[in-house]
């Protein structure tokens, strides 16, 4: 709970009644504690029964406590009402909860237990508030305003739309260039299955369906395998057996066979080593640790999860349901046939004009490549996409020691000025701390949430930066010398939890000195204004708190024969308040307080006049005891590893992370000089970015060696392995061109996209280099070009399905403006930019390269079948 009062019974003394009574604090505290208690005696045996004895000393009402007694003169009791007043009071306030500008509310605050099911959770919480709603007495209501449940509802909507989208895609494409719903359809039963699979083993494994987890699924790369058996097996039905529509059912049904065992056998290597390379070159990912490995390490293994399934489907279900549906047609699909003739007829003289000029190709290639690396170091970078909770949360910054009333004032218009914004639903402010400090915050510190409307109601903006830039204009016009942080509500306790700021970017310094650390802050504060990109630029208050503040003069304490434990028990009962045991309340209790009246705890006088008593008797004013003056102090002293800092937290809108902390970088290492024994470090999400980075330091290497690996088993030759590898710093140019045309940063999304499509630049390569092989070893093919020519036009439709299938798959998702679609945006950019440039690589220049490893062996072969030629003639 937070808000409101907690209720106490009250014992408000009297110090002016105790001091002619001659009577000590501790006197009336000792009092009410020996007089609440209940005692048990055991039991007395009275014929058959056993009687209970039971002391019955608790307080129960006012009267009884106004009723004890504190001294005896004379004879005469001197009871509690003599010195004090008792009431029902509440415990001192360090927080409040405001709501709509309409003043104080009160706060019920659900905290999920770790590992929890959240939807499961909210669902229940939801129907036991609706039962305590009954039972709310006229006037008092229950008013949920945040909770995930709405946020999560948004990012599964996404999901669906995601995947059924790239579902019915990717089956379109199928359909269109296969030219046969039958054959179309073979394939896209495998996405179902493949699916289901993934997500049992998703159970079993204990991953939640999530954001990431499923959303980042391409059903086109899980049916590669399937694109590349079942194709070659229909080509060869079509091509290799002319004859067989003309004959019964019944006889083409063996011949089909066959042919299915014999086309899926020659092109099983192919499929099953491209898609287990793509499982093998997620496991890096699986190597990640800390948020990033949280967020991305349950989608390789769902990715992995479907792949896998995908490939038990290629060994078993794939031969039989193409065997069992495939037929042979008397003519092929018109529209088919037309698009891929056509693209073939602008395809083959390209590739002649390539091989004729290969060097040019392969200078051009290269040199796109450099271009791409300058791009790259340009692009700026972020950790991970800002997710648009469709909330925001704003902290102003007030000055150190406001007191609460003057906070919940200043709260209280904020939230008029922001409810005044059609955009606007509900605002809500959090102020300091609870009884129970979860979120131990300063009475000046405040969170104000606000929930929006959804955004088809949205009037004077357009964006959530739009608006927030309206907001915080409107603000510091109406209410001037405040500062305004802007973030999200689950974004901002992530910062929290993980740095300890709550800010995109934290500078900590670091020292000894409080009022040295609080200019340096100052310093960097004005000196960072200016930098594009650095918005909410605020120092931690660590200085300047209000004190009334009593320095103890122990060689007089020592005089009166008193201890300082004496004279803070005093400080601590009289104005802060003592409890001195605990009232019942049927099933509730409540905290017995002792503590000054309220008039006599207000000035500096007070604590100057309190007196406390000796052993002798003697009645010794603090002021006599020490030195009791108005001064400040620090508001409150923060560490990293046990040293003192300060901080200057950033907030980054309209630019990326990495380039604002490269300028602000520079401006402080030109500008600050620190002191000896001085320093600053970045943290924040810049901190997560860079331990990121250097986590994909060691992933991205170990991915690509272990593809180079993989390509090595499956043709046993080094030559080939490197030829199809050529293909993965070519296709990440594509990648990076396609984060640079829309704008996107570089991040960890982006990382582990480049990582995906390192795995799928291969596959064709291996179908092809596959096929140029075997028509080399077929012997049909003497000329090396005439070989390449030949098997790049069989091979251009399975090429041509896998890249566009891929590619297309995760078009929703690069596209998609829905909630969440802002972290899966540049995985999927990245993988459809460079499955453009990798089937351009793929069709062009790999072929080329080819050629040219492959042209002295050819020569050699030539000249060899020449000479023994000549002997033959000769002979």
């Amino acid at each position: 709970t937070w808000g409101g009062h907690l209720k106490q019974l009250e014992v408000t003394i009297n110090p002016e009644r105790m001091k002619s009574l001659n009577l000590a604090v501790s006197t009336v505290f000792d009092a009410l504690a020996q007089n609440n208690s209940i005692a048990g005696g055991g039991y007395i045996e009275k014929g058959d029964q056993a009687y209970f004895i039971r002391g019955e000393g608790a307080i129960s009402t006012i009267s009884d406590i106004e009723r004890i007694v504190v001294d005896n003169r004379n004879g005469v009791p001197v009871y509690i009402r003599d010195v004090a007043e008792v009431n029902i009071g509440f415990a001192n306030r360090f927080g409040a909860i405001t709501g709509n500008g309409e003043g104080e509310k009160v706060l019920g605050q659900v905290m999920l237990l770790k590992g929890a099911n959240v939807k499961e959770v909210i669902t229940s919480v939801k129907e036991r508030v609706a039962e305590i709603q009954e039972t709310l007495p006229p006037g008092v209501s229950i008013n949920g305003f945040l909770e995930r449940s709405e946020l999560i509802d948004r990012t599964t909507s996404t999901i669906t739309d995601n995947l059924v989208l790239g579902c019915l895609i990717v089956i379109f494409v199928v359909i269109v260039l296969l030219g046969d719903f039958r054959t179309g359809m073979i394939i896209a039963s495998v996405i179902p299955i493949s699916l289901f699979f993934a997500i049992s083993l998703m159970y079993l494994f204990g991953i939640d369906a999530n954001l990431m987890s499923l959303g980042a699924i391409d059903f086109g790369i899980i049916i590669d395998g399937s694109i590349i058996i079942v194709e070659f097996v229909i080509f060869q039905i079509q091509n290799k057996h002319p004859k067989l529509p003309l004959l019964p059912l019944a006889e083409q049904q063996p011949i089909i066979n066959r042919v299915t065992f014999e086309g899926t056998s020659k092109m099983m290597h192919s499929a099953i080593f491209g898609q287990l390379i793509i499982i093998i070159v997620f496991i890096p990912i699986l190597t990640l640790r800390g948020v990033e490995g949280k967020m991305f390490i349950p989608m390789a293994l769902t990715f992995c999860f479907a792949l896998l399934g995908a490939m038990l489907m290629c060994f078993t279900y794939v031969p039989v349901i193409t065997s069992l549906l495939a037929r042979a047609k008397k003519k092929e699909n018109n529209w088919s046939m037309g698009l891929i003739g056509r693209l073939q007829n602008i395809y083959q003289p390209l590739l002649v004009w390539a091989l004729k000029y290969h060097r040019a190709v392969l200078f051009f290639a290269i040199a796109l490549l450099g271009f791409s690396g300058v791009l790259f170091s340009r692009l700026g970078g972020e950790f991970v996409p800002t997710l648009d909770e469709g909330d925001f949360v704003i902290q102003p910054v007030l000055p150190t020691g406001t007191s609460l009333s003057k906070t919940i004032e200043i709260t209280t218009e904020i939230e008029r000025v922001i409810k005044g914004f059609p955009e606007v639903d509900q605002v809500i402010t959090r102020i300091g701390a609870a009884e129970i400090p979860t979120d131990p915050m300063s009475m000046e510190e405040t969170d104000i949430i606000i929930t929006l409307h959804p955004k088809s109601e949205w009037v004077s903006a357009r964006s959530k930066d739009q608006l927030a830039d309206q907001i915080k204009n409107r603000l510091t016009t109406t209410i001037a010398d405040i500062d305004y942080e802007f973030t999200q509500p689950i974004e901002m306790r992530f910062n929290e939890l993980i740095t300890g700021v709550r800010a995109d970017l934290a500078i900590k310094i670091f020292g000894e000195e409080l009022d040295v650390l609080t200019q340096k802050a100052e310093e960097i504060e004005k000196l960072l204004q200016p930098i594009e990109g650095a918005s909410d630029i605020t120092v931690e208050k660590i200085e300047g708190l209000p004190q009334m503040l009593i320095s103890y003069d122990r060689t007089k304490i020592a005089r009166y024969g008193l201890n300082i434990s004496d004279v803070n028990d005093l400080v601590t009962s009289g104005f802060a308040g003592r409890s001195a045991g605990g009232i019942f309340e049927g099933e509730r209790m409540f905290d017995l307080v002792v503590r000054y009246g309220p008039d006599f705890r207000k000035e500096l006088s007070d604590i100057k006049n309190a007196t406390i008593t000796n052993s002798a008797g003697v009645q010794i004013p603090l002021r006599e005891l020490a030195e009791i003056q108005y001064t400040k102090g620090p508001a409150k002293i923060s560490r990293d590893n046990t040293r003192r800092r300060i901080v200057v937290s950033i907030n980054v809108r309209n630019r990326d992370l990495e380039s604002v902390v490269t300028d602000v970088r520079a401006a402080i290492e030109e500008n600050i000089s620190l002191p000896i024994g001085y320093n600053i470090t970045y943290g924040g999400q810049f901190e997560n970015l860079r331990n990121a980075k250097e986590r994909l330091a060691f992933a991205v290497p170990l991915a690509l060696f272990l593809i180079f690996v993989m390509l090595f088993l499956a043709f046993q030759s080094i030559k080939d392995a490197t030829l199809v590898f050529a293909a993965i710093p070519l296709a990440a140019m594509g990648g990076v061109f396609s984060l640079w045309i829309t704008g996107l940063p570089f991040s960890i999304s982006a990382g582990v996209g480049f990582i995906a499509l390192f795995g799928i630049a291969v596959l064709n390569g291996i179908v092809l280099i596959e096929h140029y092989k075997s028509l080399m070893a077929s012997g049909k093919y003497q000329c090396i070009k005439s070989a390449i020519l030949a098997g790049t036009k069989q091979r251009l439709r399975p090429v041509l399905l896998t890249a566009s299938t891929d590619a297309l798959g995760f078009l929703p998702m690069a596209l998609s403006t829905s909630a969440g679609a802002e972290v899966q945006s540049p995985l999927a950019t990245v993988v459809i930019g460079g499955l453009i440039t990798a089937t351009i690589i793929t069709l062009i220049v790999l072929p080329t390269i080819y050629y040219l490893s492959n042209k002295a062996n050819a020569l050699s072969s030539t000249t060899k079948q020449s000479l023994s030629n000549y002997q033959n003639a000769l002979q």
